[in-house]
């Protein structure tokens, strides 16, 4: 009997929600996706120095400053991850940017002539970019450039609905901290069925099969592998290693419960300008805290890898 991470595979493209290279070879996942927080994770890794040290010693050479190095480094572990995976890499765009339309831009079109130094074309990677309207903003322009985005801290449909307006290529919505939010504002505990994380993600993924949008649905975030069974046949769900084993460690039946031809229950196309949208992801107080959250939180540990290298360029 198959495992329900080989069921999964079959209804469903698996992500890597990792920077370890060992993991992504264990599971074989199609993608991978990578964030200031888990570059920091790997980066803190004796398997990894090679890939921290060529960055420093390019620093030196070139006298860059931190923010150059960290960004030459979350490209060396993409193009090493680009040599493990057979679909795409997701890199993330500096969370301090997540307000600044044009440096956004700016930092996703360096990071893209990067890869291509490196022999990584463009159709192999995804500029991760946060779900703000600045961010689905700057997404507009790249994506005119054929350059794909991954648009991340996504909590509502009002963010989901702009990045289809926009026509990102992909969204990952998440999940478990979406249940982290509601258990702790109402204390109760919640089964995948009822899991406000999963029902959101159905949600988002009835409005765009419905509508004819094409920006792919990437769940993203899970607590546990009830969340991940509850949205079998998602276009993609980005999985940490950890969660990746218990999931080729399980057997039994997996039913498909994500279907593109069922969405009768899909929410009306909405229409979107600036005010609405802010309008709308304020009146959500759980999407408006955890998009603020998520920022902070990458944001803290993209200086806290910045401080890092800035230590190793003097040393």
């Amino acid at each position: 009997m198959p495992s329900k991470l080989d069921s999964l595979k079959a209804m469903t493209t698996v992500v890597a929600d990792t920077g370890d290279m060992e993991a992504i070879g264990a599971f074989k996942p199609t993608d991978c996706t990578t964030n200031p927080t888990l570059i920091l994770k790997a980066a803190q890794m004796p398997a990894y120095a090679h890939l921290v040290d060529e960055a420093i010693v390019w620093g030196k050479a070139h006298h860059a400053v931190a923010s150059q190095v960290t960004d030459r480094l979350s490209v060396n572990f993409g193009a090493e991850l680009a040599r493990i995976v057979p679909g795409r890499v997701s890199t993330e765009v500096d969370a301090d940017l997540s307000f600044d339309v044009e440096a956004t831009v700016a930092k996703a079109r360096h990071i893209i002539a990067d890869y291509a130094a490196r022999g990584v074309g463009r159709e192999r990677v995804l500029i991760k970019i946060a779900s703000t309207w600045e961010g689905i903003q700057a997404a507009k322009i790249l994506q005119a450039e054929n350059i794909d985005c991954n648009l991340t801290l996504l909590f509502s449909l009002a963010q989901a609905a702009a990045c289809a307006d926009a026509g990102a290529f992909l969204i990952s919505p998440f999940v478990g901290r979406i249940l982290d939010w509601h258990v702790k504002a109402t204390g109760q505990s919640y089964t995948a069925e009822t899991d406000p994380g999963v029902l959101s993600v159905r949600q988002i993924y009835s409005y765009y099969k419905a509508h004819g949008i094409k920006t792919v649905v990437m769940g993203a975030s899970f607590r546990n592998t009830g969340e991940i069974e509850a949205l079998a046949g998602c276009d993609r769900l980005t999985i940490s290693p950890q969660l990746l084993q218990q999931l080729s460690e399980e057997q039994g039946a997996l039913p498909r419960l994500l279907d593109p031809a069922k969405t009768t229950d899909a929410p009306a196309r909405l229409d979107l300008d600036e005010k609405t949208f802010r309008f709308m992801l304020n009146e959500d107080a759980m999407a408006t805290e955890k998009l603020s959250d998520g920022i902070r939180l990458f944001a803290r540990d993209l200086r806290d890898l910045r401080a890092m290298v800035s230590a190793r360029l003097v040393a």
